[in-house]
């Protein structure tokens, strides 16, 4: 009860923020998506030993959110910032269906930018738009390590300097995903990410001791001949383990025809399986989109814990695929 009471307050405050009068000075922006699918999921477990399908329909939501932002001009050389976002599931049977996102205060000038709270980490900024299925069941994130938001961290960001910036996260090993350690983030960053101001955006990002792992990632993403191509790859391993590293890729490509947009991913990391998606974008508006996709993911030979006939404990190797088929509307507001 008291969870949901604290959540309706905080819904009230955004819509307070929204119609509370606003000075020159102190810039708000209320903002949101909602991003919801009509979606087949054909999902293939273990169980008894055996592979088994299991199917279902759902009307699920796709990272819909909700989110204040803005800033306050302190003087002429610095410039407070903040942003308080949560995802929002309109496919919950809870009526508590706030989740954090993003959540931070900062200041920046031209020293950069400084800010602490519940943020993204540099590796996972420096992927741009790159991921043409982000929040989707073809997201990067099903098969790679390092798409994480942590909470208690402290961020630093350079000014460009010639289309190049530098970032870096700290993760505080107070927080509960870092295992009583501290953790690092670190990315260079060339171009837009959103290919408007350069025909090429380009990353690379280390991760050390981050959600437990240690990543290497490479990003870039550009236009030609019409087409937005892009490719990502990435080695990874856990911290502080004997176990090796295994590595992987990823391809994107995209083609706009008029109002329409074509796209197509692949993905592969060893030892746990790949995918591909297709789908397709259709602009009603700015924006709005009705979108379609199709994924497919092949997981390789692991090891499952399961039960034969008779009730025993055994292991399965099983190579399993899921399958997935949406249908959708995106707005923006």
């Amino acid at each position: 009860m008291m969870s949901l009471f604290k959540k309706s307050v905080l819904a009230t405050a955004l819509v307070t923020a929204l119609v509370t009068p606003v000075y020159a000075a102190d810039a708000v922006n209320f903002y949101g998506k909602l991003n919801v699918t009509a979606q087949y999921n054909d999902a293939e477990t273990v169980n008894n030993a055996q592979i088994m399908s299991d199917s279902d329909t759902t009307i699920q939501s796709n990272s819909s959110r909700l989110g204040v932002k803005g800033a306050y001009q302190i003087s002429s050389q610095l410039e407070a910032f903040y942003m308080i976002e949560y995802e929002v599931d309109t496919g919950d049977a809870a009526k508590d269906n706030f989740e954090a996102r993003n959540q931070f205060v900062g200041l920046r000038g031209d020293f950069g930018a400084v800010s602490v709270g519940r943020n993204d980490t540099m590796l996972k900024k420096s992927q741009g738009k790159v991921d043409l299925f982000g929040d989707l069941a073809g997201d990067i994130k099903n098969l790679f390590k390092g798409e994480n938001r942590i909470e208690q961290t402290a961020t630093y960001v350079t000014p460009v300097f010639s289309q190049v910036q530098l970032g870096v996260t700290y993760a505080a090993d107070g927080a509960s995903s870092q295992n009583d350690e501290n953790g690092f983030s670190v990315a260079a960053m060339y171009g837009d990410s959103k290919l408007k101001k350069s025909p090429v955006f380009a990353s690379v990002a280390y991760d050390s001791k981050v959600k437990g792992y240690d990543i290497v990632r490479a990003t870039v993403q550009g236009k030609v001949a019409g087409f937005k191509l892009g490719g990502m790859y990435q080695q990874q391993q856990k911290s502080n383990s004997n176990s090796s590293s295994v590595s992987g890729f990823m391809l994107s490509a995209a083609y706009g025809i008029d109002d329409i947009t074509l796209k197509t991913q692949y993905q592969t990391m060893d030892e746990f399986g790949d995918s591909w998606s297709l789908g397709a974008d259709y602009k009603l508006a700015k924006p709005t989109k009705l979108f379609a996709f199709y994924t497919m993911r092949d997981y390789d030979k692991m090891a499952y814990a399961s039960q034969d006939g008779m009730g025993q404990d055994v292991v399965v190797l099983a190579e399993l695929q899921d399958k997935y088929f949406g249908l959708g509307i995106e707005h923006k507001f």
